[in-house]
């Protein structure tokens, strides 16, 4: 069996690529593999309007599970509601969009070898390809130093409306432990609603149970009664340091990385959904047959461009996790909230300017100078790694 393209694994990397493949190149083969039974309801992947280009929000508007005109955030000193649009996507309604474009997704389909010429299932099965993709998620990399953000989120049908207008980002009066902690409210409806306990912590071990009974809790707290529907739960990266050239060239042969399993993430936010698209737009803009090589010199370029411009976003990362202590992390956000609104709005869409840098780390800062000026060298972090 030959395809044009194979892509393994089914998630939100895979899903952008071919809905972007499909709508540029109609006429390609485009399958997907995936060891799971089906499209999972335990992944809501969402983002800030501005982070996407007109044209995939155009396009991702109508598969949101859920629009909002504007959103806040509240720390212990500090509380503000944004005129910023925000949306969430989940993985039913994206798997859908796939197969809807005229891309195969193939369910439980355990791959047993992936190569850069095709795939090998566990059943004895030989896929062959011209361009093989492997987006199945993140994997430890000596090139790529990591803080993590890790929460459980528990979504509810209340009894009566909650009363949430719009989605709380950052609900940070919480008491802080494990790192950073906050709160994060999606409310789907008058009467569901999304309560997510969120680390930035040292560590990448998850508690679920302790976090989900956390997110209870606050539910209680605010005088929310109801059942369970629906639970999630994730361990993201956040990126310290990295180096995308080493890390391409240990992936110069064999099928090309993308999504996580590339460090394709905003450093700061784990937010993945704006650099799948990008990516999406990479793959797509190539002209002529697809092939694993050519797509994995665009991608590699992409990568390696995408990495120099988020330098300024690790550093921020290691002032947080290297420069400041566990349970005063939230006053750099706190601090960081007051800036102008723009400025909040391009450093999520990852196109902060040299002036917006500037503005960040001038005045009076959050942790001493000192401390700040230690935090400044990338390299060491790689060098721990190694």
């Amino acid at each position: 069996m030959t395809h044009d393209v194979l892509l393994a694994g089914a998630g939100l990397a895979n899903g952008l690529i071919a809905l972007a493949l499909r709508a540029a190149r109609p006429d390609l083969r485009v399958l997907l593999l995936d060891h799971a039974a089906g499209p999972s309801d335990g992944h809501t992947w969402s983002c800030h309007d501005p982070d996407l280009l007109p044209d995939w929000l155009a396009r991702l508007k109508p598969l949101r599970r859920a629009n909002w005109p504007d959103q806040e955030v509240r720390f212990p000193r500090h509380a503000r509601r944004l005129a910023t649009g925000y949306g969430s996507l989940d993985g039913v309604a994206l798997a859908d969009a796939v197969v809807r474009s005229g891309a195969e997704i193939r369910w439980n389909s355990d791959i047993a070898l992936l190569d850069a010429h095709g795939a090998t299932l566990s059943c004895g099965t030989r896929i062959e390809a011209g361009a093989v993709l492997d987006g199945r998620g993140a994997q430890p990399s000596r090139h790529l130093t990591v803080g993590f953000q890790k929460f459980v989120g528990v979504e509810i049908e209340t009894d009566r409306p909650h009363g949430v207008p719009r989605p709380m980002i950052m609900d940070a009066t919480v008491t802080q432990q494990d790192g950073y902690r906050f709160i994060y409210l999606l409310p789907f409806s008058p009467t569901r609603i999304l309560i997510e306990d969120t680390r930035y912590s040292d560590g990448g071990d998850l508690d679920d149970d302790a976090l989900a009974a956390a997110s209870h809790d606050y539910a209680r707290q605010r005088g929310w009664t109801g059942a369970e529907v629906r639970r999630e739960r994730g361990i993201l990266p956040i990126a310290l340091a990295h180096d995308a050239a080493g890390f391409w060239t240990d992936h110069a042969a064999g099928p090309v990385p993308v999504g996580l399993r590339a460090g394709f993430f905003h450093p700061v936010t784990g937010y993945s959904l704006p650099y799948a698209a990008q990516v999406a737009d990479v793959v797509a803009g190539l002209s002529g047959p697809p092939g694993t090589d050519a797509l994995r010199g665009a991608i590699r370029d992409y990568a390696i461009d995408r990495a120099r411009r988020d330098r300024f976003l690790r550093l921020l990362n290691r002032m947080l996790f290297r420069g400041c202590a566990p349970d005063r992390r939230y006053t750099l956000l706190q601090r960081f909230y007051r800036m102008p609104h723009g400025l909040i709005e391009r450093f999520y869409a990852g196109r902060l300017s040299v002036a917006d840098q500037l503005r960040i780390v001038t005045g009076k800062p959050p942790i001493p100078l000192g401390t700040a000026i230690r935090c400044l060298p990338e390299r060491p972090l790689l060098k721990e790694n190694a």
